[in-house]
């Protein structure tokens, strides 16, 4: 295949990416056009806007659907959640007066705000893990185990929290330092190297170089602003969409016990 086919090939593809962008919308704007309608009936009968049962119902199905087309149920659901709240807010926004306000098409405004897609999970050191686990699991959070015992995976509708105690030389330099609380927020981006690229240029402190692990997922983190007091990490995902496992949580602990020079 010579340069100009794969750029014809190419080019037809995105088109094709294009048209059933543009339909997706469409249905979109068919969904919210329905729900409009299922917001009136609701308040004509005084039915609640928020019925869990129903949100059940939706994700677990889609997520089936999911599973016979071979698509990532993770992925889907992931979709559908911001759907649902999209639509929650449409039903209670159909029975205020204010107007809605003017939105543009190009609102990129830096090289971060073109990848950055979601906060992917937040990292809490804790000095007394049961006690942190059990708050959580009080909250509604599913909490597992990874393969390190010193650490657990605490999730509840996409959102997810890792909780890092005690026992390892690098954690606990960390909890000696600044206690128990949010080690870093990670945000998930389309390329790592991308942002690491852009934060060089920006001149942003960077604790790491891009990272990659066994599972695909590439990451790269800053140091901990004193301003702030927050560190961020930037994770994308080449791999299978699996949980974030202990032992990357530990090396990055130990990365901040001896960052790079």
């Amino acid at each position: 295949m010579n340069d100009m086919t794969g750029k014809k090939n190419l080019a037809e593809l995105r088109q094709n990416i294009d048209a059933i962008d543009e339909a997706i919308v469409n249905l979109l704007a068919e969904r919210m056009a329905v729900c409009k309608q299922v917001a009136s009936v609701k308040a004509e009968t005084a039915k609640p806007v928020m019925q869990p049962d129903r949100v059940r119902e939706v994700l677990n199905l889609r997520r089936q659907w999911s599973i016979d087309k071979d698509v990532d149920p993770d992925f889907t659901e992931q979709l559908f959640r911001i759907l649902l709240a999209e639509t929650h807010r449409i039903e209670i926004a159909e029975v205020r007066t204010e107007p809605a306000p003017n939105k543009n098409a190009d609102s990129l405004r830096s090289a971060l705000d073109t990848v950055a897609c979601r906060i992917d999970h937040v990292v809490v050191a804790v000095a007394n893990l049961k006690a942190a686990i059990d708050f959580l699991t009080s909250l509604g959070f599913k909490t597992s185990p990874t393969q390190d015992e010193a650490i657990f995976i605490a999730d509840a509708g996409g959102v997810s929290v890792v909780l890092v105690g005690p026992g390892d030389p690098g954690v606990d330099a960390h909890l000696a330092t600044h206690g128990s609380g949010v080690q870093h927020i990670a945000i998930e981006v389309l390329n790592a190297g991308f942002v690491q690229q852009a934060l060089a240029e920006a001149k942003v402190p960077l604790l790491t170089d891009v990272i990659i692990d066994a599972d695909g997922h590439e990451q790269v983190f800053t140091v901990l602003d004193p301003s702030t007091g927050v560190q961020l990490g930037f994770i994308s995902r080449t791999g299978h969409r699996v949980p974030i496992s202990g032992q990357n949580v530990r090396s990055l602990f130990r990365a901040l016990a001896n960052p790079k020079k």
